[in-house]
């Protein structure tokens, strides 16, 4: 099962960068899957997996990264408290830093995670798209 309730807010409202307000609502996972658990911080969690998928960053390079390939820029109280879910469950890790930034890397768990996760949602919208393409005569 997939509940999705979004709430995309304009921060401010003239610059036209959409907000994930996580406060409010989110995307819930689907039920039996990794990232169930973490109710409605499901959405910035899998934006933060996917992002790290391709490696370790830092909180800002997460955020720009976000930004750039989902076109949703993450709150920093959102971010960090996503952050701190994924650490303490093992989907993430942070590594030793040199300066006041600090990286996190997705584990072997996170991976898999994320992997089942997103095969979950791509079923759902394929049948999502393909109930719509039927209804409009496009199938």
């Amino acid at each position: 099962m997939l509940i999705i309730v979004t709430t995309i807010t304009y921060d401010p409202p003239e610059s036209g960068v959409p907000v994930a307000d996580t406060s409010v609502s989110g995307i819930v996972a689907f039920v039996g899957t990794p990232l169930s658990t973490l109710g409605r911080s499901a959405g910035p969690a899998t934006l933060i997996l996917s992002s790290l998928a391709d490696g370790a960053k830092h909180g800002y390079a997460l955020t720009k990264d976000i930004e750039a390939f989902a076109g949703v820029r993450l709150a920093p109280g959102t971010l960090y408290e996503a952050l701190n879910r994924l650490e303490r469950q093992g989907l993430i890790e942070a590594l030793a830093s040199d300066d006041r930034r600090r990286p996190y890397r997705l584990t072997t768990a996170g991976a898999q995670a994320l992997h089942a996760h997103l095969q979950a949602q791509r079923h759902v919208a394929d049948v999502g798209l393909r109930r719509l393409a039927a209804r409009r005569g496009l199938a």
